[in-house]
């Protein structure tokens, strides 16, 4: 099971799904907690445009994807919805569906089209080297340290959002911009890594699995932050062994885990009814 990391770029794929998955699996409970599932996905895809757009004038590779990510997570921010018939979800799904329309078509014009899709997908973990473990490990922790700090700051405010009492931190909060900005810095790393769909994969799927096992908030973050270390595992694993695609292989170990916590969860419901 181990013998992946006799090969160096296993090793430093690991290294790379661990930094990245742990943070991502650890805001995730903020993301489902406040509702906007969709804020990583329209951020991903916005990154995702600013390296397509990057390529397609042949400059800014690391500057232009940070500039259209921290831009969009500027403008998510500031959504305030005082119309009970329109959701915050909604707003950043046409975000989304928007960049992704727009990347697609820049990219269509690149001589390798529909691999380069595939790579912003899913990116290219097992390509991941030392210099950008060091940089992305950097990020990472900074924004790690931030959470820290004033971690009863974001966390209030994301239970605002759970019950509802968001709309009395006015149209611009501090706190709630400071989440999205570290949410959109994570994400402009974390898909150059991993893709869009694995750093969906990581920010939602282990946050709804803790959910579903614990009511317990401290533990929920717990169990987050484990699921996501044990599907790197298991999914670098099942693609070292079978020779599948590491990205696709690690979102499959997530939804399987998935799938094994709401079995649990439908097995505790299953014993309430019969007590």
């Amino acid at each position: 099971m181990f013998e992946m990391f006799q090969l160096s770029f296993m090793t430093q794929a690991f290294i790379a799904a661990i930094i990245t998955g742990v943070l991502l699996s650890y805001m995730g409970v903020h993301v489902v907690g406040r509702g906007i599932v969709f804020v990583d996905l329209a951020l991903g895809q916005i990154s995702s445009l600013g390296v397509a757009f990057a390529a397609f004038i042949g400059t800014g590779v690391t500057s232009i994807p940070l500039i259209f990510t921290l831009t969009g997570a500027l403008l998510m921010s500031f959504i305030s919805i005082r119309d009970k018939r329109l959701k915050q979800e909604a707003i950043i799904g046409i975000f989304y569906a928007f960049a992704s329309a727009l990347t697609v078509l820049l990219i269509s014009k690149t001589p390798h089209g529909d691999s380069d899709i595939q790579e912003v997908l899913f990116g290219n973990i097992l390509s991941t080297g030392m210099d950008q473990i060091t940089l992305t490990g950097m990020v990472f922790g900074g924004i790690a340290l931030l959470q820290l700090v004033f971690f009863k700051k974001f966390y209030g405010l994301t239970k605002a959002f759970e019950n509802g009492d968001s709309y009395k931190s006015g149209v611009f909060n501090i706190w709630n911009f400071l989440f999205y900005i570290s949410i959109g810095l994570a994400i402009v790393f974390a898909v150059k890594i991993n893709g869009v769909i694995p750093v969906f994969s990581y920010l939602i799927i282990p946050a709804v699995s803790a959910i579903m096992l614990s009511k317990n908030d401290t533990v929920v973050f717990i169990i987050s932050v484990i699921i996501s270390i044990i599907a790197s595992f298991l999914g670098l694993n099942f693609s070292f062994h079978y020779d599948f695609p590491a990205g696709s292989s690690i979102v499959a170990m997530l939804g399987g885990l998935f799938m094994v916590a709401a079995a649990i969860k439908f097995l505790k419901n299953l014993g309430v009814r019969k007590t």
